[in-house]
């Protein structure tokens, strides 16, 4: 005869012998799956299409601009070597895609960022799917065993970032210049790559870590006013870290298509002067 004490015959997560025997795996009603549905859907459709872009190693220079997924361009062989910017630290030897050398950066700082970790853990691995809903799994690591304990890194992707953040201004800076570099011109591009470029600094700067940087490690925010001012401003952006993370995304995918469309000859870029 049952006693109502009996572990469950998978005897995993919440029914391990020392949980209550529940047989249900929650007791949630509402839709919670459309949140993890969503977000892996959203990450899916970005990877697919970055890594066909990444991959493609063609159309990603219309004069004045340099698709975000390939500056700065370090290779030889870069299409804007004689048009645009390009640092050729790798010569001629380098046969793969140019993206290939400078996405690790960026990617790595999203990959380890503290809410691409939630999005794509609840997304993909089910760790844990949504509140109150338990993970499948036998048991729970955490981050201290490979590879997740690569995600300890992510504060010095976060320096990669600056730098990747710093080259994306400058490309915004050179898409003022028309064709034959004469400073003053003004297209549909110039706006994307100038609200790309802010949506990158945001959520770059909103980083736990740049917080962590900024205003870390300080026993009294009265002696130290500049920082103090800086990590209340990077709070302020931290609370948005989600959305940050999202429209940054959004951003740089629609600012790389749009430059593919100009490169490819789908229509010209509209100008305002």
């Amino acid at each position: 005869m049952a006693t109502g004490t009996e572990p469950h015959p998978d005897s995993r997560g919440v029914h391990t012998p020392t949980r209550a025997a529940i047989s249900a795996r929650h007791l949630r009603t509402d839709r919670w799956w459309l949140a993890p549905a969503g977000t892996a859907a959203g990450l899916l459709a970005f990877v697919v299409y970055s890594t066909w872009r990444a991959f493609a190693d063609a159309h990603y220079y219309s004069a004045p601009y340099v698709s975000p997924f390939y500056s700065p361009c370090l290779a030889e062989r870069c299409q804007t070597m004689h048009s645009g910017p390009n640092a050729d630290l790798f010569g001629g030897w380098w046969a793969l895609s140019p993206a290939i050398i400078i996405l690790i950066f960026p990617l790595g700082f999203r990959m380890t960022c503290y809410y691409y970790r939630k999005a794509y853990y609840r997304g993909f691995w089910a760790s844990p799917p949504a509140c109150a809903v338990a993970e499948p799994h036998a048991s729970y690591s955490g981050e201290t065993r490979f590879p997740l304990i690569l995600q300890n890194l992510h504060r010095y992707f976060f320096y990669a970032a600056i730098l990747v953040a710093g080259v994306l201004t400058y490309d915004t800076v050179l898409s003022f210049r028309d064709a034959h570099h004469h400073w003053g011109h003004m297209g549909l591009g110039t706006v994307l790559f100038v609200a790309n470029v802010a949506l990158i600094w945001a959520y770059t700067l909103s980083c736990h870590s740049c917080r962590h940087i900024v205003g870390g490690k300080l026993k009294h925010f009265s002696r130290h006013p500049v920082r103090y001012r800086a990590w209340r401003f990077v709070g302020k952006l931290n609370a948005r870290h989600m959305l940050l993370a999202w429209a940054s995304l959004v951003s740089v995918g629609v600012t790389d298509f749009y430059v593919y469309l100009l490169s490819s000859g789908a229509f010209d870029d509209p100008r305002f002067f």
